[in-house]
């Protein structure tokens, strides 16, 4: 009898539950133990956080979003804050400690479910402390390069359409102009999605630097043929051409960097629109929303098909990789690879000349 323990690391995403229900039954089909580690790693740190999944422990979560082992994005191993007795934090490697707790309670996999972050750490712990770890992609932004998608993605994507539908009918009854901004970091995949489906004007990408000169001239283009409205669809790190990216604080991120807690830009935007277009213009930014409710079909299916194929790989023993969707198939990839970059929009993709040509602006001048 083989057992396992997963955790789930990093912000959360719709479908984190069915990946956990996904490994629970198929490491029962084998006749496998199953156990998660609460918060992340905290319950390979400390053995009380770790719990018995068993069936009923997990039946009917499928459908729910969220996590039910809880997750974090500041419980990094190998850079954990630990406070002392003088009452002060500091950054220690208990790693070591991880390790002999996973092992001590007979282990054979650890399957990671998370983010490039969550999953740099896994591959740390594969290669500098020989853990036989298998990874999960999870992440709303579908900005990890070895998987054509990532589950969580396209329920955040419905959820941005679905507001972008709803402020048509507010910005045409004032003649406003409205300004979405969505998650994504680095990467604009959420933005272009839920910007074409839901009928935006504009869309701003952090893969093309805009003016907003562009953006008032399309607002102009709009009044011209009798639509004194605009819909604008702003990705967290867009950056106006030969500007800062604008964000609202500096964050330890979950693998110990500091990073750039972005936000602001779409209320940045607002403000020049209203002094370019001389137009009514309001901000609205959907925030944690996106990360929020129950998954798509789409989200809960691919979750169900990530979970069981990490709990084959595991039966193969291919530890140090990651399962990933290759065309339109379950495979198995470096960790290494994975994590190498980040995936961005590729400036002549379908999407991006589909935008083109029904005349949304991306904000440049093409």
């Amino acid at each position: 009898m083989k057992r396992i323990v997963i955790s789930t690391g990093g912000g959360d995403a719709p479908g984190l539950n069915a990946v956990i229900y996904s490994v629970v039954k198929a490491s029962l089909f084998r006749d496998w133990e199953v156990y998660g580690s609460r918060s992340g790693y905290r319950g390979l740190l400390d053995p009380d956080e770790l719990v018995r999944l068993t069936a009923d422990k997990v039946e009917d979560i499928t459908a729910t979003g969220g996590t039910i082992l809880g997750s974090t994005n500041k419980g990094n191993p190998f850079a954990m804050p630990v406070e002392n007795l003088a009452g002060e934090v500091q950054i220690r490697d208990v790693s070591e400690r991880v390790m002999k707790n996973f092992t001590r309670m007979g282990f054979s996999c650890h399957i990671a479910v998370g983010g490039d972050g969550s999953l740099e750490i896994a591959h740390r712990f594969a290669t500098e402390r020989g853990m036989p770890v298998i990874g999960v992609p999870k992440t709303i932004d579908n900005d990890l390069e070895a998987t054509q998608m990532t589950f969580g993605f396209d329920t955040a994507v419905s959820t941005a359409t679905e507001a972008i539908d709803k402020l048509h009918s507010t910005a045409k009854s004032h003649d406003r102009v409205m300004v979405v901004e969505v998650m994504g970091r680095d990467s604009g995949w959420i933005a272009l999605s839920s910007g074409i489906s839901g009928g935006a004007d504009v869309i701003l990408l952090p893969e093309i630097p805009f003016t907003i000169e562009s953006i008032c001239r399309k607002i102009s283009e709009n009044e011209l043929h009798g639509k004194q409205y605009a819909i604008i669809v702003v990705a967290e790190g867009a950056c106006a051409l030969e500007g800062e990216r604008i964000h609202r604080d500096q964050a330890r991120s979950e693998i110990g960097r500091q990073e750039l807690l972005l936000g602001g830009i779409g209320e940045w935007v607002a403000d020049r629109i209203r002094t370019c277009a001389n137009k009514d213009t309001r901000a609205m930014v959907l925030g944690h929303l996106q990360r929020g409710g129950s998954p798509t079909t789409f989200d809960r299916l691919l979750a169900l098909r990530f979970g069981a194929a990490a709990v084959r790989m595991a039966e193969q023993e291919q530890f140090d990789q990651m399962v990933a969707l290759v065309n339109g198939e379950m495979a198995a990839v470096p960790l290494a690879e994975a994590i190498k970059q980040r995936k961005k929009v590729p400036l002549d993709s379908d999407k991006i000349l589909t935008a083109r040509e029904i005349g949304i602006c991306l904000g440049d001048n093409p």
